[in-house]
Parts: C-alpha cells; structure tokens; sequence
C-alpha cells in the first residue's frame, strides 16, 4: 500500500481522520506492519503503553478474565486505534487484549509517536474532541438509563425466590418445564391455583435465559388501564412499559383480570409481538411497533383467546397432588426460618407429617410456608414440631355457630375473672375434698347414712352426666384430683427445684388411651364385686387412686399429663364432651395473622387484654382444636388471648362427629366397655333375664357374669356391622371405628338412666342423711324423692330419645340410606329394649 493510499485509509477508516494531510503523513511515514498470530497478547493489562496500535485487519478483543478489571467485554473492528488515549495522557493499559484470529497492526512505537504529538498538537486536541463525544455518547445512555430505571422500577422482578422444591414426577415434570421455556423466547403461560407461587416460576424462567441480564417487570393485569397506554405509550408522547423494557421480560399477572377492552390488542400483541401506541382521538393511528420483549402469562383462570395464541402452557400442580413432597418442603421453609433468625433447626415429628400429608392445602405452598412458620414460633424451645402444633383451616368448623362471649358480656367477665376456675378450685374444693374423704373412711359406710357417699354416687353421678350434653368436660375444670396435682407439682419444684419432663407424646397418644381404658375396666369390676355403690370406704380408696395417678404424674410431667392422657374419669368426659352443644375453638384468621406469641398455648406476661398465665394445662391451641375431647374448659386461653380470638360457641349438639372428627380405636372401646356399664349394674336382672341360676355371691360365677355383660354390647354392634357389610352392595360403609361413635347418644341415655334413680329416689334424702352420719336424730327433716312413676317415666323417655338420636347420628355420619343401615339401627332399638327391660321394667 503506498503512502496515500495509506493516508486516506486512515482518513476513512480511523479516529484519526480529522487531523490535517500534514499530521496523517507524518504518521503513515513511521507506521510499520506487524503480524499478530491467533491467540497472542497484543497488549497486557496494568502495564505502560508500548506502542499505538492500529488494526488493519483480523479480530481482536479485549479479555475479561481480569477479576480486578470490572469494564466490559470489547470487540475491534479494523480501523480500530488503540492506545491512543492512554499514551497522551500518560496512563497504563485498562484491560489485555488477545488476538482472535491472525491480524495484520500498524505499529508506531511510544517514543516515536509521542514525538509526533509534540510536532502536531492537533493530535492532541483530537483526542479532546473524542473524548467531548464519548462523554456526551456516555452522558445520553447514562439518561436513558436513569429514565428506564424510573419508568421500570414500580414492576420489577429482582430475582426469584426459590427453586422447584421436591422429587415428585410433578416437580421433575414442572423443573423440565422451566428449563424449556428458559431455553427459548416462546410465550408462556402459568396456569395454576392460588398460591402456588406461579410468579416465582416466571422467574426463574427469566433468570435462568440468556437474556437473565435484561429487565424483568410484572403487571397485574387488574389495574391496566382500558386504552393500554401505560403498557403500549402515547403516540407522540411518552413511551409505554414496552418500549422502555426492549428485550427483557414482561409478566402479565393475573391475566383473567385483564380489562375486556384490552383483550384484542393483547392478543394480537401475544400472537405477532407488534403492538400500536394509543392515539388521541381525532389523531392518525400510529404505524405497529415491535416489541422484542418474552411475555410470560400468570394466571387462575383460563382465558381461552389468550390460551390459543401462546406458544406453551405450563400448569403448576397444587400441592395436595403432590404430598410426596411436602416432607421436602417442609424441611425447606424450616431452614428458611431458621437461618433467617439464627435459631436451632426443629426436628418435625412423622405424626405432625402425616398430619400435613393428609391436609389438601387450598392455600397450597403459600398455606404450608404459614403453617410451617407459626409451628417453629409456637414451638418455642422445643426442639421437635409434633402434631399438635399444627393446625389446618377446616371449611366446615363454623358453620351453625355463635359465640356465647361476644352475645352475653358478662359471661366472658366472668370466665376470665378469678372466681373462674382458680377461686372455686383453691378456695372450696381444695379444702371439701379432704374432709368428704375423711367422711367416707370415718363415716358411716353405707348410702343412707353417709352423705358423702350419697352425694358422690346421688349427686355427682346423675349430675354431670346431664351436664355433658351442654358444657362437655367442664367437670374437669373444677376437678379436685387435679388440683391436688397441680399442689404437688409446684410443692415439688420448690422442694427440689428441676426441670419437667416434657411429654412423651408419641407413646402416650398410642398407649394412654388403652391405659385408661383399662383402668376403667378395673374399676367397674372393683364397683361391682366389691359394691362400691354401698361402700364408703372403698369409695373413698376410689378417690384417692385417681388422686395419686394425678399427683405421681404431675411430679414427673409438666402441666397436666395425666389429664390429657391417662384419667379414666377425664377419658369418660373427653368422650362424652363430643355430644356437647358448646365448643371453645379460635378464629384462625386471627391467630395465623395476628398472633406472633402463642401465649394461650405456651404462656407467658401480660400483653394488651391478654393476661398473665402458664399456657394450656392440656397442650391444646384452641386453633387447633378438632373436637371437645383435649379441651376442659379451664378458660386459660380466653385469659391469656390478647386479639379476642378465643370463642365459646353454641353449635349443633356433637356436630364434630359427622364433620370434623378424627375416629380412634381405644375410643370406641372405652364407649363399647360404657354401655356394658349399663348392663353391669343390673346383674340381676340381666341373670333374670336370661335365665341363668348363678350365684353372685360366689366371686368367679359373679366375675364371669360381669364380664359377659361388658363384652356383651361389642359383640351386638359387631355382629350388626358384620351383617351391613354383608348385605350392602351398593356401597362399601363407614368403617366400624366411625360408625361406632353414633351409639354415643345411646350410651350417655342408658348411664343417666341408671343414675336416674339414684339421684331422684335418695339425692332428695341428703338432709337427713347428712345429720345421720353425724349420729344426729334426722326424723323431722324434709325429704324430696320423685315417685317411682315419674322416675320410670324418665328413665324410659331418656332411653326412647338416646336411641332416636343414635338412629339420626348413624344417619349423619355414615350418609347412607336407611335400608343400608338397618342392621346398626336394629341393634339400637335391641339395646335400648334391653335397657328398658333391665332399668325400667
């Protein structure tokens, strides 16, 4: 190449072309051309300039492999000069550069080319005027930038928050899926139910593209306005979100809400990618632009013209087909929480994961991530998450409710008074119980002389037995042999001052039930072989062994153990207390939303109308409460609520049974060994009956004859539930653990039936019974007893309504027709004829 011809190719070609034909001589004069091999260094980053470099031809590119060096991957093209800034202004080399392929440079070494910007001081001011352009090129993006950022900033996506958790086919299906529409710029929708973090998906598709660098924004597509002008611009006015958003990533949610104007518009956006800014009216239409923008589409519903023109569809499955995976995320949001709070790690227990397991979610991930999170709150200390602690929001738990405390004030100023239960526990019965013991061992030991035992088998009996159908397992409230308990355990701690044993909740849930049941059975032997009725001293060793259970296991076990598992009395009351017509339950709303400190449960200071307490004496969050069974209300948690979320419902009697109720084995045999209670206390007339000729006062042919009347109603139900299978065809029943529970009704009726006619024939005598056992003269005390008519009259209405409401609660818990049940309501109607026979007759 001669010497013009290489002036002018500088002249075209370079940033030297604004010099005079002087100075572009005096360069090309001392240009020397040098060949630089494929993958040599041309220049090293940090060190002095040696030369100025002009590319003639070949690739070249700055390297980025510098970690100190934070500018930008750079390409040259031929003509490109390079050095030239750093040699006029005395400065190192900012970044290597290699070669990409073999290049053909002209060379003028440092020295020389210094000199010649000393002979031309043109030079100079060229580089002042590249560097003016460069400024105002720089000054121009840096302001489009600013603008973009606002116009953006409101809608932006800036990384997404998790992973697809889990190791389902759906969650392997669902991660595939990702990394599809991640490879491609397709448009996608994301169809799904509420809270199932479709968002989330959308971003990891953009954040996992190639285009991850470029802005992400989501629109609800609810507050849009109807002419699209915040999302399409202004003709000749201000760009809409598009324009500013060029080549990254716009999510569309909630596309079901899209204003129906703007449905065209989008579609043909969607489909073609091109879109027209709004025009005012009276102006041209504006000519379509297009938008190099990934639409991804987040929905609830199907919008059918959207769903034909997107090119893929990804449905997220809810969580309640994906329960393979919830031990995964569960163990996720655990760590979540913990990490963010610097807290130990809780182990979850496997019942509290069946539990979830078995829970649908309608809230899906969103739902679970709550759950997860108020369980490691409400856990505290512990360092295990059992069943108990979680609870689930049950569609059917308040229907046909109201809340007794909201429509009679004065009842929850009483309930959260002193006087309820802590003044009638520690001011009355603390002190009544000991000396009605003390009466029964020194007294006279037989019913008609001793009021303690009358009231314990006259009074007590008959009365609560009424009293479960309304207030449930209020006895428990006021119970002495758990107040002696609650005495021992802190007589304990201040004598030998230590920690509690925490409950062992996963043997006592699978063998307590059995304990008591067993305990139950001995003492309706004991009564029965050794004529407790009649005895008061025995009556009395009775007390006092339930007293002692309570007092041992309060002293190993905090709060109150033996109630919540082992009590055969608490176990008799948990049972009935499903029939009852109130309930204390929360508003889950307001404990999930509100309630950060779960003092009902765990206890702690005051805080707002909430008072000072020591949690549930059960372990029981009233959120999370199923039935009345784990519940003696003790009215801890209405004290200790400060959100008012505590409720003391009126409901349909034992409406828990057919909706909410969670059936268990040893249940129905503690009701099974009550109702052969019945039949145990009428030995004779059972003997009579049947024909037999034993002699009860022989210990073995009287034992024998008792257990018969105990196993005997199991047997009946047993043979009946043999006989529905047998015949339904149609429909595979309830198991026999449910249905059972409908002869509830029946066995309460034929308890309160005996009890009947003790509490209206010598309850009425207590007056001159009580001067009796004190070997006072009684004759000229009044007496109120009921005539053996009435008292037949209630006790056979008693029956006849108990069978009827097992009939209706048979009805209502297996949902079957009347034919398909006939078995069970045949062995109803022969155990309440039995019970009339024995009872009434």
């Amino acid at each position: 190449m001669t010497l013009q011809e290489t002036v002018i190719w500088l002249q075209e070609r370079t940033t030297l072309g604004i010099l005079s034909s002087a100075a572009l001589n005096a360069i090309a004069q001392v240009l020397e051309l040098q060949t630089i091999p494929q993958g040599s260094s041309l220049v090293n980053a940090g060190t002095p300039p040696a030369a100025l470099y002009i590319l003639k031809d070949g690739q070249i590119e700055s390297d980025t492999s510098n970690k100190n060096n934070f500018a930008f991957a750079c390409g040259f093209l031929p003509g490109a000069v390079i050095n030239l800034r750093q040699l006029l202004l005395d400065e190192l080399t900012p970044s290597k550069i290699i070669a990409l392929t073999e290049c053909h440079v002209w060379v003028i070494p440092a020295a020389e080319f210094r000199a010649l910007a000393s002979q031309y001081p043109e030079i100079t001011q060229a580089l002042s005027r590249s560097l003016a352009q460069e400024l105002a090129q720089v000054t121009s993006a840096l302001t489009y930038a600013q603008e973009r950022s606002v116009a953006l900033r409101p809608y932006l996506v800036t990384k997404a928050q998790r992973g697809i958790v889990g190791t389902s086919r759906y969650a392997v299906r669902l991660r595939e899926q990702i990394r599809e529409a991640a490879a491609d710029r397709k448009s996608t929708e994301i169809f799904g139910e509420p809270g199932l973090e479709k968002d989330n998906i959308a971003a990891l598709i953009h954040y996992g593209s190639p285009q991850r660098r470029e802005p992400m924004i989501k629109i609800n597509c609810g507050i849009l306005q109807t002419s699209g002008v915040d999302l399409f611009g202004r003709a000749g006015g201000r760009p809409g979100l598009l324009e500013w958003l060029g080549e990254g990533t716009l999510v569309l949610n909630n596309i079901q809400e899209l204003p129906p104007e703007l449905l065209p518009a989008m579609v043909q956006f969607i489909k073609t990618g091109t879109y027209t800014p709004v025009s005012r009216d009276g102006e041209l239409l504006a000519e379509p632009r297009t938008s190099q923008a990934r639409i991804l589409i987040v929905s609830e519903k199907t919008e059918s013209k959207i769903e034909r023109c997107v090119g893929r569809v990804i449905k997220v499955p809810p969580v309640r087909v994906r329960k393979a995976d919830i031990k995964a995320q569960v163990e996720y949001y655990t760590s979540l929480y913990v990490r963010s709070r610097g807290l130990a790690k809780p182990r979850i227990t496997p019942e509290a994961l069946r539990r979830l397991q078995s829970y649908d979610f309608p809230g899906n991930l969103k739902e679970l991530k709550n759950l997860v999170e108020r369980a490691i709150v409400q856990a505290g200390e512990r360092q295990e998450l059992t069943e108990e602690i979680f609870w689930s929001a049950q569609t059917k738990k308040k229907e046909f409710r109201v809340n007794l405390l909201n429509t009679y004030s004065g009842l929850r100023r009483f309930l959260r008074s002193d006087w309820w239960p802590d003044k009638i526990n520690y001011g009355f019965t603390v002190i009544a119980f000991p000396i009605i013991i003390m009466i029964l061992f020194l007294g006279p030991q037989t019913r008609d002389r001793n009021f303690a035992l009358n009231l314990f088998w006259a009074w007590w009996w008959p009365f609560f037995l009424l009293i479960f159908p309304f207030l449930g397992r209020v006895w428990c409230a006021v119970c002495p042999f758990m107040i002696y308990g609650e005495i021992t355990q802190k007589l304990s701690l201040w004598l030998f001052p230590r920690q509690l044993k925490r409950w062992p909740r996963e043997t006592a849930e699978k063998w307590g039930g059995w304990f008591l049941f067993g305990l139950f059975t001995l003492i309706f032997l004991w009564e029965e072989l050794w004529h407790l009725e009649n005895t008061a001293y025995l009556s009395a060793c009775l007390l006092l062994l339930i007293t002692a259970g309570a007092m041992i296991f309060s002293a190993i076990f905090e709060r109150r153990f033996w109630c919540r598992y082992l009590c055969p009395i608490g176990g008799m009351n948990g049972l009935f207390a499903k029939l009852s017509m109130t309930e204390l339950r929360a508003q889950q709303g307001i404990c999930s939303a509100t309630c950060t400190t779960y003092q009902c449960y765990k206890g702690g200071p005051q805080k707002g109308e909430g008072m000072e307490t020591n949690g549930c004496p059960l372990y029981s969050h009233p959120a999370q409460l199923e039935d009345n069974r784990d519940c003696v209300l003790c009215m801890t948690c209405l004290k200790a609520c400060p959100h008012r979320s505590v409720e003391f419902n009126l409901r349909p009697p034992g409406i828990e049974l057919w909706t909410t109720h969670t059936p268990r084995k040893y249940e129905v045999a503690l009701l099974f060994l009550l109702l052969g209670g019945v039949y145990l206390h009428h030995l004779p007339e059972l003997q009579s009956w049947l024909g037999l000729h034993l002699d009860l006062t022989q210990f073995w042919q009287h034992l024998g004859l008792s257990l018969f009347a105990l196993i005997f109603p199991v047997a009946v139900a047993g043979a009946a539930y043999f006989f529905i299978q047998l015949f339904n065809f149609q429909r595979k029943p309830k198991s026999f653990k449910e249905l059972a529970y409908s002869y509830l009704p029946l066995v309460l009726g034929g308890n309160l039936a005996h009890y009947l006619h003790l509490g209206l024939a010598e309850g009425g005598k207590i007056l001159p019974v009580t001067l009796a056992t004190f070997g006072l003269n009684s004759g000229n005390l009044p007496v109120l007893i009921a005539h053996p008519a009435v008292i037949s009259f209630l006790q056979g209405f008693t029956l006849i309504i108990s069978a009827l409401l097992t009939i209706v609660l048979t009805q209502k818990i297996a949902r079957q027709s009347l034919r398909s049940l006939l078995w069970q309501h045949l062995a109803t109607i022969g155990f309440a004829a039995s019970m009339w026979v024995l009872i009434v007759l």
